[in-house]
């Protein structure tokens, strides 16, 4: 019987042997789930959802729903109990693989080959990006930088966009590089550097003295919180993929 700690290890090697270059997100928060496995491509993002001989199929139909908003390509990766009945619990869109046992090791084949995910939603895409992450899109789109508007705001004046101005295509590339290149190691520098700034903003705006006091003190704390807490985790690579725990 295959556990699911049976099955990741092989099934990332597997992966890049059959797509290449590809970055590796485990336990991704999708909607009310949490994917497996994400994989980021140069032009896809890919939802993966393991389903080990020990697991049944009971969350599968809410899992199945949250991935179809956010991922370009979904696949469900099951141990070979589940074979013979995995396609009557996920749309046809979605991609089979399972996993066998041979001689020691997990041998892994395409029952079905994944589809384009036609459910797939840009407001959802997109949110898997951080604040400053969206940034990013703006700079590289000609978009104004919408400093003080929040997340939402942005992933809606960026969608208006879509596709007068700026591919589904181009934009799928884009994500995929950002994604590629987000360091987890500096991710609370990221943010703590990204929030300073919008608030810098607020405080040469504000004309009410005692609010910019308040704000200033807020500046300060938030400084002093970044220094205490924001120590790096070490991030584990294998061979040329890139693996992080979301």
């Amino acid at each position: 019987m295959l556990h699911d700690k049976d099955i990741r290890e092989p099934l990332f090697d597997f992966l890049e042997e059959t797509y290449g270059k590809n970055r590796i997100l485990e336990e991704k928060r999708t909607g009310r789930s949490r994917a497996d496995v994400v994989m980021v491509t140069p032009k896809a993002l890919y939802g993966i959802e393991i389903k080990s001989d020990a697991d049944t199929y009971a969350r599968l139909a809410g899992q199945v729903k949250d991935y179809d908003k956010f991922y370009d390509y979904n696949i469900a990766v099951v141990g070979s109990h589940h074979g013979e009945h995995v396609h009557e619990h996920v749309p046809e869109h979605w991609g089979i693989i399972t996993a066998e046992e041979s001689d020691g090791s997990v041998d892994f084949y395409f029952l079905r080959q994944p589809q384009c995910n036609p459910g797939r939603k840009w407001r959802w895409k997109l949110s898997l990006l951080w604040r400053p992450e969206l940034a990013q899109l703006q700079e590289w789109n000609d978009m104004p930088k919408y400093k003080d508007k929040s997340k939402l705001f942005v992933i809606r004046k960026i969608m208006e966009r879509i596709p007068e101005k700026l591919s589904e295509e181009t934009l799928s590339q884009q994500v995929s590089e950002i994604l590629f290149e987000r360091d987890y190691m500096k991710v609370a520098e990221l943010l703590a550097e990204y929030r300073k700034g919008e608030l810098q903003k607020k405080i040469e705006q504000e004309e009410d003295p005692e609010k910019r006091r308040e704000m200033l003190e807020r500046q300060a704390k938030m400084q002093k919180n970044f220094v205490g807490k924001a120590r790096p985790r070490p991030r584990r690579r294998r061979r040329s993929r890139k693996r992080q725990v979301l």
